[in-house]
C-alpha cells in the first residue's frame, strides 16, 4: 500500500516534534534513550530529524515516558503554531 504524502503542516509538525524531543533528550545519547523505549537508534533519529513525521502514538507514549516529559507537552510543543 502506499502512503499518500505529507503535507507542508505535518511535515513541519514532525520537524517541531523532533525538535522537543532532542532538547528532552539533552546529553543523553539516542542509543540510550532509543533502548529505553523499546526502539531502534535509527527509529528515533528519524523521528527526530522529522524524517518519520507521523510515528504511532505508543512509539510516542514511550519516548515520553524515558524522556520524562508529558504527552500534552508533546502536542502543545509540537503543534506548529506553538512552536518555540
Amino acid at each position: 500500500m502506499v502512503r499518500p504524502p505529507l503535507t507542508p503542516e505535518e511535515r513541519l509538525r514532525g520537524e517541531q516534534l523532533g525538535l522537543v524531543l532532542r532538547r528532552a533528550r539533552a546529553e543523553r545519547s539516542i542509543v540510550e534513550v532509543a533502548a529505553a523505549a523499546g526502539m531502534s537508534a535509527e527509529t528515533l533519529r528519524k523521528i527526530e530529524t522529522g524524517r518519520i513525521a507521523t510515528p504511532a502514538f505508543f512509539t510516542i507514549a514511550a519516548l515520553a515516558d524515558v524522556l520524562g516529559i508529558s504527552l500534552d507537552h508533546l502536542v502543545t510543543r509540537s503543534t506548529p503554531a506553538a512552536a518555540p
